[in-house]
């Protein structure tokens, strides 16, 4: 195909006339009007990504900063056969404006299942065009069963050091997908969560508050994606998102959240989190709910040949009672008082009202569990954020000295006593919600599903089986470290079996590493589903080296999957 000039594009998409890529087959992408050459001066500061892949769609995103200048930047982007960056396959028209933070994120359709594609933008200013870096895509099987390879991520805070980690998955070769099970970002101001680390490093929080505008959000998100290692993670495979907390803030819920504050001046709930929700959906290669559904109505599922079904799920704005933690209950130092009020507290929180996903989440997978399963699917995924295992800490007053307690962190000391009694500590976690879980769990048995859950949140590495209220396995679960956020080995150093002192006394804990931070690295075929945990040696400075340090196997059996073996 004869190259597509710049004036000549304008010209075209002014009057209608312009024909999309001359290739195999017609492409379905229509021009949208372009404005005029932009008279200023423009960059790609934010790199490139690719979200969301279907068999025949993808949402690829830029973000054009304009450096000077006023008014809509024209658009264009170009999608490749990989290996080819000179003949566009599609080629279309949008512009950047001031009203998505000049934020470019267009539905690319007419793809080929199973394809890896590169593509770019390119802005058209006056004084000539300026290209973006370029970016590798794959869309997905609609049947087969080639193996499935993704980097599954988690938690990656700013202010706590390198993102190494994205720098080494970005290496990992033929990724698929790369999964992102939320805290992409977090909200805290230059003097919260972080900040020690933070001013040894050089690596401050923009803007320097809290973020709780809109413009506080979107300045947020756009120095996260400044970080070349995030750049170059994006743009080695396509990602599939989903929010945790810390996107719109610390602990949320569907009607409030733990670090939002009303009476200091944060306004309402509801309007932060559409604020939140509005920075996220420009920032990141997403598709959004449509008009007329509930804003963070975001889950969804794709569809890996015949190989799985990844459920992606949103545990936070929409469908979440509020959790109510042990620091709320628990306010007497007597024993025996205290585990009275802790047995009050289980029978509040198993109040069958309470949920994590919502009832109309919980239909969507039940439903979404039956036909994967009726359709051949080997392997029912959930990409979720939070613990799914149960999990109670073990008892620390007889693992740690008195001098060991004396020199951990406040929070710490004051789970010492608690340890003793064998309750699940997290209840922000899905301990927290035990009622939802066992209606999860129902609809995994009646579908005969193969479960696999992803999980991240907790800035630390395990491998656990998933066992219902009767003790039978459900399904089993691979959590991610973070990518930068500290874990619990970093609060309790002392004591270098601690992964050990969890899995001994948790049943449903298979292999527990509270240090690092990395990802994992999956591969799913029909036999088995395979996770490496991949850590980097440092996130405290830029040369760093990259260990497997387990691997964990399942496979499936004709209704659920076996049990969890060390490769």
């Amino acid at each position: 195909m004869s190259a597509v000039t710049r004036r000549g594009l304008l010209g075209a998409a002014a009057t209608g006339a312009l024909s999309l890529a001359a290739c195999a087959k017609p492409a379905t992408n229509a021009l949208v009007p372009a404005a005029p050459a932009y008279d200023g001066e423009v960059s790609f500061d934010h790199g490139i990504a690719s979200g969301d892949p279907l068999p025949t769609k993808m949402i690829l995103w830029t973000r054009v900063t304009p450096k000077s200048g006023s008014g809509p930047i024209p658009v264009r982007y170009d999608v490749f056969a990989a290996g080819d960056s000179e003949t566009p396959l599609i080629t279309g028209m949008t512009n950047a404006d001031a009203s998505h933070d000049f934020c470019v994120k267009v539905d690319v359709t007419g793809l080929s299942p199973a394809t890896r594609y590169t593509y770019r933008f390119t802005a058209l200013t006056s004084a000539g065009d300026v290209t973006s870096p370029e970016g590798m895509t794959r869309t997905t099987a609609v049947s087969g069963t080639a193996p499935v390879r993704l980097g599954i991520v988690s938690c990656s805070n700013w202010q706590f050091g390198y993102f190494n980690a994205y720098k080494a998955l970005a290496a990992e070769p033929a990724l698929d997908a790369i999964i992102h099970l939320g805290d992409y970002l977090y909200e805290y101001g230059t003097d919260g969560y972080g900040s020690e680390t933070a001013v040894a490093l050089g690596r401050l929080h923009e803007p320097a508050t809290e973020i709780v505008s809109l413009a506080d959000y979107r300045e947020r998100h756009a120095q996260y994606k400044t970080d070349p290692n995030l750049q170059a993670a994006h743009a080695a495979a396509p990602w599939i998102c989903t929010w945790d907390d810390h996107e719109s803030t610390n602990d949320s819920y569907r009607t409030g959240a733990e670090n939002h504050n009303p009476d200091k001046g944060e306004g309402e709930w509801s309007e932060r989190k559409l604020r939140a929700l509005q920075a996220y959906f420009e920032w990141m290669p997403m598709r959004e709910p449509e008009a007329g559904k509930i804003t963070s109505a975001v889950w969804r599922d794709f569809t890996f040949g015949d190989v799985a079904t990844i459920f992606a799920t949103e545990t936070r704005l929409t469908g979440r009672s509020q959790s109510i933690g042990w620091s709320d209950v628990l306010t007497s130092t007597d024993p025996n008082e205290v585990g009275a009020q802790a047995m009050a507290h289980l029978e509040t929180i198993a109040d069958p009202a309470r949920t994590m996903m919502g009832a109309a989440q919980e239909a969507w997978i039940d439903k979404g569990l039956k036909e994967s399963v009726a359709e051949g699917k080997t392997w029912q995924v959930l990409a979720n954020q939070v613990m799914m295992a149960r999990v109670a800490l073990p008892n620390m007053a007889e693992i740690m000295t008195r001098e060991q307690i004396a020199q951990t962190i406040p929070q710490v000391q004051q789970m010492v006593g608690f340890s003793t009694l064998g309750l699940p500590f997290n209840l922000d976690a899905w301990d927290g919600y035990p009622a939802a879980r066992g209606r999860l769990y129902d609809s995994v048995e009646a579908a005969g599903a193969r479960l696999v859950t992803l999980t991240g949140d907790i800035h630390s590495a395990w491998a656990d089986t998933l066992l219902d209220d009767a003790g039978k396995r459900v399904g089993v679960e691979f959590v991610t470290t973070s990518i930068t956020s500290p874990g619990i080995g970093a609060y309790i150093s002392d004591i270098p079996d601690i992964g050990q002192k969890f899995t001994d006394a948790n049943p449903e804990v298979e292999w527990h590493d509270p240090d690092g931070h990395g990802y994992i690295l999956m591969t799913m075929t029909p036999e088995r589903v395979t996770g490496e945990f991949v850590k980097v040696s440092t996130v405290l400075k830029t040369d760093f080296t990259v260990e497997r340090v387990a691997t964990y196997e399942v496979t499936p059996e004709a209704r659920g999957v076996s049990a969890l073996t060390r490769a």
